[in-house]
């Protein structure tokens, strides 16, 4: 989900129960803060040679021991709006950053306003060969021409 998505839907339900579901069915907290937004830009060489860069608006999501407040999605448009300066871009993809044991980073799929919570679903990141053309060997031929080995 792009940033500008993510802000019209805190707009459109700004006293709903703000709610993240992670991958494996759980929920973060709902007495989570939103202690960062932040634009990441990453500018790389995959394994093939390219020059890559991908930007994402990532939003940090941090437990605390206050279990009485909640982070409104009001307050969180209103956070993501003073932020657009660093942001620059609407487009950007949103990733939630969140721990629990590890850190991690999720992207925001999609959304769905039920019972006055408004519950936003994260996915997984996972590693991936950017340029398995060049670098994947052959199976009947391995390393021959691959540029890998």
């Amino acid at each position: 989900m792009n940033l500008s998505d993510f802000h019209t839907l805190l707009l459109t339900h700004p006293k709903a129960a703000l709610r993240f579901l992670l991958p494996d069915g759980g929920l973060i907290a709902p007495h989570a803060h939103i202690t960062e937004v932040a634009r990441v830009d990453k500018t790389f060489v995959d394994c093939g040679g390219t020059l890559r860069k991908l930007s994402a608006c990532l939003l940090q999501a941090w437990v605390a021991d206050d279990l009485d407040h909640r982070l409104a999605p009001s307050k969180l448009g209103e956070i993501l709006e003073r932020a657009a300066t660093v942001l620059g871009s609407r487009a950007l993809p949103v990733e939630i950053e969140y721990e629990d044991g590890l850190l991690s980073q999720f992207p925001v799929l999609s959304a769905q306003h039920t019972d006055d919570t408004l519950l936003f679903t994260l996915g997984s990141k996972h590693t991936d060969c950017l340029a398995k053309d060049v670098c994947i060997p052959n199976p009947s031929a391995p390393c021959e021409g691959s540029g890998c080995c």
